[in-house]
């Protein structure tokens, strides 16, 4: 699901110069293209916006992609971008927000706000972290875990778990990007980690990667897999596949059979809500097509989202 800021209908007051540009620090993470699809492209191996904002619904795509992208790189030329027009946390339906404010210590990753039938809410992965966001993210309700989905996106756990006094929970095969985690998750085990919210081991992408699926409705895949633009279907970003594709593939085969969900929440790619059981043929099938996968190096430049 190409996701964009929400509906809200008053005028926006204009904050400087309507050009939109995207400067050259950009490292190509997606998340731009996530957030604005018929504006932002992927041009040269980096993202472009190829279409300036028509009307206040394209102008808050724009703003909200320059509070999302980890390297500040989406611009106007003339005025800086007016901080109360950041729209994150993003509402995507009644349980679940897009953190935003993706940091380059997590590879620009993306991160959620699981809302729970208590009132409580999860993080799963982490956005950059400033006290000025922990207050907005708590406000719609007290954060009790940080949930990480492997090693690339723990930069910032420890703190926001700290600055919500959450338990931080990590995978022992990825320990020791947060050794000091509260829970720690061994083994391949299927563990319900809370009422509803169950976290499935997937060894591949690194040895200790993980999917939390909550209410058999969400699946945060972390960087196991996500929805590709360039093939409309689910897909395994095997060419940054640090630990093995093979162990990859192992999982998803011990793995898709036992998944229930219909919003597809990965920390890198699009997002997609399904039906659940076309999910599920689409899991395996692409637990088929892993299999057919050969160990190769790393190449980020292969990724095509």
């Amino acid at each position: 699901m190409n996701t964009t800021a929400d509906d809200r209908s008053a005028p926006l007051a204009k904050d400087g110069g309507d050009d939109w540009y995207v400067d050259d620090r950009c490292t190509n993470c997606d998340v731009a293209r996530q957030l604005a699809p018929e504006l932002i492209e992927e041009v040269g191996g980096r993202s472009e916006v190829v279409r300036q904002p028509r009307g206040d619904a394209e102008e808050r795509q724009l703003h909200a992609v320059a509070f999302a992208c980890p390297t500040r790189s989406v611009r106007r030329r003339e005025g800086r971008v007016a901080a109360e027009l950041d729209p994150f946390p993003l509402r995507l339906d009644d349980a679940v927000s897009f953190c935003g404010h993706n940091s380059p210590h997590t590879a620009g990753a993306n991160a959620y706000l699981l809302r729970r039938p208590g009132g409580t809410q999860m993080m799963v992965d982490t956005p950059r972290f400033s006290e000025a966001l922990a207050g907005r993210f708590e406000a719609a309700g007290a954060v009790t875990d940080v949930l990480l989905t492997h090693r690339d996106h723990a930069a910032h756990g420890r703190r926001y778990a700290d600055r919500f006094g959450a338990r931080l929970w990590i995978h022992e095969g990825d320990l020791d990007a947060a050794p000091n985690a509260d829970r720690v998750l061994r083994g391949t085990d299927v563990v319900e980690v809370a009422e509803g919210v169950v976290v499935h081991p997937l060894p591949g992408h690194t040895l200790g990667s993980v999917l939390y699926v909550a209410d058999e409705r969400y699946c945060f895949s972390g960087d196991s897999f996500y929805w590709s633009r360039a093939t409309g279907d689910v897909a395994v970003a095997d060419s940054v596949t640090w630990y093995s594709i093979t162990e990859l593939a192992a999982s998803l085969a011990r793995t898709a059979g036992r998944l229930r969900f219909e919003w597809l929440l990965p920390g890198h790619g699009d997002r997609k809500r399904l039906p659940v059981a076309e999910m599920a043929r689409r899991m395996r099938e692409l637990t088929e097509r892993t299999q057919a996968l050969r160990p190769r190096p790393v190449d980020f430049t292969a990724v095509r989202w």
